[in-house]
């Protein structure tokens, strides 16, 4: 369901947003989930990837291996991890691209900057955690409106 008329729910502008998106956004797109411990810890759903992040595959062919994220191939929309190879077929050895929502991070690399995101992320969820919600207290008064 639309909710703003600023935003458009044409199938075809939304691919099209998708597939030209810049690096930039491509990043922000490029996002896994946090693993129950890190999510508990931080208080944070999901991250955009980054290099260094350690990860687990959740999803496909390659579901329950665990590495390290090599490279983040914003181009091709994958991630590229440690031990997550194949043959080719005149011998040579290439990285499987894996999509980052099939990915969940198990450790991430920490900077001043991506602490400073989780910081930001965690005080608006703060933020929304009592939004909405009816306490004995403020329920009381409404009874005795009539």
């Amino acid at each position: 369901m639309k909710f703003s008329p600023r935003v458009s729910s044409s199938r075809r502008k939304s691919r099209k947003a998708h597939f030209t998106a810049s690096s930039s956004e491509r990043r922000i797109i490029m996002s896994s989930s946090l693993s129950s411990e890190l999510r508990n810890k931080y208080n944070v759903r999901s991250v955009p990837i980054r290099k260094d992040d350690e990860v687990q595959v959740v999803r496909g062919t390659y579901k329950g291996r665990e590495g390290k994220v090599v490279q983040v191939y914003r181009r091709k929309w994958v991630i590229h991890i440690e031990r997550i190879t194949r043959e080719k077929v005149n011998g040579a050895t290439v990285n499987v691209g894996v999509h980052p929502s099939k990915v969940v991070i198990t450790k991430l690399k920490l900077d001043k900057d991506r602490k400073a995101l989780l910081d930001r992320k965690a005080k608006g969820r703060a933020a929304d955690k009592g939004k909405g919600k009816y306490t004995e207290d403020t329920a009381q008064p409404m009874q005795d409106v009539d």
